[in-house]
């Protein structure tokens, strides 16, 4: 068995997306699913970091795509030590784009995940959303406007302690245009100064721009609504 990318650099994720993101969605997101009383779609729901701030704002059931073995295993091992959240999350073991729901969602949570899909990926991914949602749901994603990225040498990104080892993040841009990005990431585990275990993984992130989703969106019936900076909320009518 060959085993994915994200399964093979699951033992950084939380290190990583701890020092990263996660605190500030942690803030940020909750007053965006004010009012959510039903089901939310989580896509790309990784080892569970945003999974369980969506379950202790919302009351209702959360459903957890995530295609990644390795960090299913993580999600799932999570809800083990919350019995009452473990109760209300479904993992579903498919990509964004295959998820079928049995009734609609009122929300979906979509958190660093837009990156990694191609302009017409994104179109049906927009579709599938709008399919799962209620009259009146609310689609919730991250986006910044970032500039392009720079080729260069690989730079320490991330650099953990755990025990008597280091787990080390490197990433170098590859190539980089307006519109997309090739990055290499090297994630090492050091004893005492030396690399005791490497895997590399190399993967496109697409930049759109506001214009772009905004007219993406459009053609999918969504209305934009107003969301803190770092974040988009979408409607769908």
């Amino acid at each position: 068995m060959t085993l994915d990318a994200y399964t093979r650099t699951a033992p950084f994720y939380d290190l990583w997306h701890e020092d990263g993101h996660v605190p500030e969605i942690r803030k940020l997101l909750p007053p965006l699913l004010d009012g959510v009383t039903g089901g939310v779609l989580e896509i790309g729901a990784g080892t569970g970091l945003i999974t369980q701030v969506i379950g202790d704002t919302v009351p209702g059931e959360i459903f957890a795509v995530e295609p990644s073995l390795g960090m299913r295993a993580i999600l799932l091992s999570r809800l083990s030590d919350r019995p009452s959240l473990r109760a209300r999350v479904t993992v579903l073991p498919c990509g964004a784009l295959d998820a079928d729901l049995d009734e609609p969602v009122e929300a979906a949570v979509m958190i660093s995940v837009l990156y990694g899909f191609a302009p017409p990926e994104r179109t049906k991914l927009w579709e599938t959303l709008a399919r799962q949602l209620r009259p009146g749901g609310r689609l919730i994603f991250n986006w910044r406007q970032r500039p392009v990225g720079v080729p260069g040498p690989p730079e320490v990104m991330g650099s953990y302690r755990v025990g008597r080892h280091t787990y080390e993040i490197l990433g170098q841009v590859v190539s980089a245009t307006p519109e997309m990005a090739t990055s290499r990431f090297s994630y090492r585990v050091l004893q005492r100064g030396v690399v005791i275990s490497e895997d590399i993984v190399e993967s496109d992130g697409y930049r759109p721009s506001l214009e772009e989703l905004t007219a993406e969106l459009t053609a999918a019936g969504f209305t934009p609504g107003t969301a803190p900076a770092g974040l988009l909320t979408w409607h769908h009518p």
